[in-house]
């Protein structure tokens, strides 16, 4: 998939010009306004902006710094396009948010070289994030990446009113599994359990995470309440089977897990870390309750539902 940039110019023959300098290594989309630009930025995955400094409705600092707010600490790197060249320019450019600077008229191989530089070293930057996102024990995402992945999809869920669901996973009786069998034994059920919760967060923006300790977590944007709990009995039976193969001490031992979910339409009032601890407190009331179950809530009608596994 190509990188994608975004460019931002009223001037027509400026935006063709630069466009046509980049179509052969990047996907251009073209905007004419500042309010165009934010809007193609929220929704567009995009690996750059070349921002033109005099917009028709706002100038381009106006516009970086709406970004920045906008993708609330996501970086999108901003070029800044302008006929000026004073210092003072440049100064308020880079105090915006922007990465580097571009005066016209438009040269189009130093629009070439500085956009690749600036993609890769975004790329870059990104592997790194991503690694260091990633729990080394499981594979799926720590809590570090719950917890960035939660701050963007609650913000989501409020701009558009649309469902979000979270579950809190807990292995049960961890401790004592471990104590009897051994922390190579501990390990694997983990990663067992790790596996389960990735088939469960398949779309893009499901994320699967190790939250702590024996404790998971997942994130399933877009899930409505009787979706999440046809997803929650599919963890609980997926966790539950046994691989007769594995000759690991404790391997024939059925896993369970204990899970409080929660299904919602993020309001202005609450926060990501509330609904999180409302998944907690649910995933302490499947403990108490017996284990091996999920006690899920419908926040918009408090409504609890208990979820079994399917028992052969």
């Amino acid at each position: 998939m190509l990188p994608r940039v975004l460019v931002a110019d009223d001037d027509r023959v400026t935006a063709l010009i630069i466009s046509a300098a980049l179509r052969d290594e990047f996907e251009v989309v073209v905007a004419s306004t500042g309010a165009e630009v934010l809007d193609l930025a929220a929704v567009g995955n995009f690996d750059l902006v070349l921002l033109d400094v005099m917009l028709p409705d706002f100038d381009g600092f106006e516009v970086c710094r709406r970004l920045t707010h906008q993708l609330q600490g996501a970086r999108l790197p901003v070029i800044f396009v302008t006929s000026l060249d004073q210092t003072a320019d440049e100064t308020r450019g880079f105090e915006a948010g922007g990465v580097d600077y571009i005066t016209k008229p438009i040269r189009p191989s130093v629009v070439q070289a500085r956009v690749r530089t600036h993609i890769e070293l975004k790329r870059s930057r990104d592997a790194l994030e991503r690694l260091a996102a990633v729990d080394p024990l499981t594979g799926i995402a720590n809590r570090r990446g719950f917890d960035d992945a939660m701050q963007q999809e609650w913000r989501r869920s409020q701009r558009s009113s649309r469902w979000l669901s979270v579950a809190m996973v807990d292995a049960d009786q961890f401790k004592r599994f471990n104590d009897r069998y051994g922390h190579l034994a501990g390990d694997e059920r983990l990663r067992t359990i790790a596996t389960a919760l990735a088939g469960c967060a398949q779309r893009a923006g499901e994320v699967a995470a190790r939250y702590g300790g024996e404790e998971f977590a997942l994130i399933l944007p877009d899930v409505d309440p009787p979706k999440m709990q046809s997803v929650m009995r599919q963890l609980l039976n997926r966790v539950a089977v046994v691989h007769p193969s594995s000759t690991s001490p404790g391997a024939q031992e059925i896993i369970t897990v204990s899970v409080g979910a929660i299904s919602l339409v993020a309001s202005r009032e609450a926060t990501e870390r509330s609904a999180v601890a409302a998944a907690d407190a649910l995933l302490y009331e499947a403990k108490a309750s017996g284990r091996d179950r999920c006690i899920h809530e419908d926040i918009s009608t408090r409504t609890k539902t208990a979820i079994h596994r399917a028992l052969d």
